[in-house]
């Protein structure tokens, strides 16, 4: 008796397809494609949408742009949050995963979820807590430490400050992450090792680190993008100063384009900030060794 060969697809199968695959290319062009269409071509006008202001500047935007004293500062800063985030993200997600995925550890799942927790906690509230602990009157940073310090309102401290909430934040994901890489590799290596006589830091890096290199680079890559376009930090907890000390690209962005009203100058900013995110991201790839 032959049987008749089902399909590789029912016709209702291919229909759900397609609407899927529709559904996603009208999302990318409305609110990825068209965007960055605009921004490009916002950037060689002058700009501004309450006035209906729509005229020809060519690259005076971007000349402005490169003269202004108040964008260097904001890309030196942006550059440093960025590099010092991303390490320490890094560094403390491997080195918690590291212990939390030990044999000796025990109650993993709770500690995977305390972790966590900030990682979900909504950035403002997590911004204003932060904001109360900086406090030099009543805040818990300074009474704990026996120390005087307004680190809000010091331009040598608010950076930083922002950098360490950032990254209490933040590196939960990165624990996560790390921990599910570490749980998946083969224990076959990790034998062959121990039959060969190597301690425990040749392990780590010969065998660790090389196998958790595509987990690595999923976090640097998108860690990058993330903190170039950091904002709400500055918005909430500094506006930017004192001085321009915590003026970071994504922030100035914002200031131009909805104080200032200066769309064009502001989409000049934007398209530059993503230039310099397709340049980490280069670098990430060739650092992790991983680019093909």
């Amino acid at each position: 008796m032959f049987w008749k060969r089902r399909p590789l697809q029912s016709k209702s199968e291919i229909w759900l397809r397609n609407i899927s695959m529709g559904f996603l290319v009208l999302y990318l062009g409305l609110f990825m494609v068209i965007p960055m269409i605009m921004a490009a071509v916002g950037s060689l006008h002058q700009w501004n949408p309450l006035n209906e202001t729509w005229r020809w500047l060519g690259i005076e935007n971007y000349i402005r742009m490169f003269s202004y004293p108040t964008f260097w500062q904001s890309m030196i800063n942006t550059v440093v949050f960025c590099v010092a985030v991303v390490f320490f993200r890094v560094l403390l997600g491997l080195s918690v995963a590291y212990a939390l995925n030990s044999k000796l550890m025990k109650c993993r799942t709770f500690f995977r979820t305390v972790f966590y927790m900030p990682t979900v906690t909504p950035l403002v509230a997590v911004a204003y807590v932060w904001m109360i602990m900086y406090n030099p009157q009543f805040g818990l940073i300074d009474k704990v430490l026996g120390i005087d310090i307004n680190w809000l309102y010091d331009s040598r401290f608010a950076l930083p400050a922002l950098m360490v909430m950032t990254v209490w934040k933040d590196f939960g994901y990165a624990v996560i992450l790390f921990l599910s890489g570490l749980m998946s590799l083969p224990s076959d290596c990790y034998e062959s090792s121990e039959i060969d006589g190597a301690n425990a830091w040749q392990t780590f890096r010969y065998i660790t680190l090389p196998l958790l290199r595509p987990t690595m680079l999923f976090v640097v890559v998108t860690s990058i993008i993330s903190y170039l376009q950091a904002y709400v930090p500055v918005l909430v907890m500094t506006k930017g100063g004192p001085g321009t000390s915590t003026y970071l690209s994504s922030y100035l962005v914002y200031d131009q384009a909805f104080k200032q009203y200066n769309f064009g100058y502001a989409s000049a900013i934007s398209m530059f900030i993503l230039l310099l995110t397709a340049v980490f991201t280069v670098i990430s790839f060739r650092v992790t060794g991983r680019e093909k």
